[in-house]
């Protein structure tokens, strides 16, 4: 694995940890603002079991690097799965972390798929690295 991969992967996954553990102390009751009206479950409840599931991909994707691959598709996945929520708080006009204009929600949704693109690469999942092992 490349110097550059290595690092954007120990830089994702602690960014992540870091997201994780606001979600559950400091920054609930923002990240609870962004839960979209239409999900079905409670909004604490969904920024709890996001910010479990963030300190544990982050974790891993910190720890475990001979699973780099596996945490990075998964980690690449959830930013896809919490995408339509970042959709929804744009088309609602949802006021948090800042994001208080249609500007600027519109503009954090280009981030997103930066997030998968960066999980990926991290993980050495795409473009494909060579495996040192193979």
């Amino acid at each position: 694995m490349s110097l550059a991969r290595h690092a954007g992967r120990i830089v994702l996954g602690t960014f992540m940890v870091g997201a994780g553990v606001l979600h559950l102390t400091t920054q609930r009751q923002e990240f609870q603002a962004q839960v979209p009206d239409w999900f079905p479950l409670d909004d604490d409840l969904t920024v709890v079991a996001s910010g479990v599931v963030e300190i544990g991909l982050g974790a891993a994707f910190v720890a475990l690097p001979r699973h780099r691959r596996t945490v990075g598709a998964l980690l690449a996945a959830f930013f896809v799965a919490i995408f339509p929520g970042n959709i929804a708080q744009y088309v609602e006009g949802t006021d948090a972390f800042g994001l208080d204009t249609d500007r600027a929600r519109l503009i954090r949704l280009f981030f997103q798929p930066v997030l998968v693109l960066w999980a990926l690469w991290g993980g050495g999942v795409w473009p494909r690295e060579r495996r040192d092992d193979d």
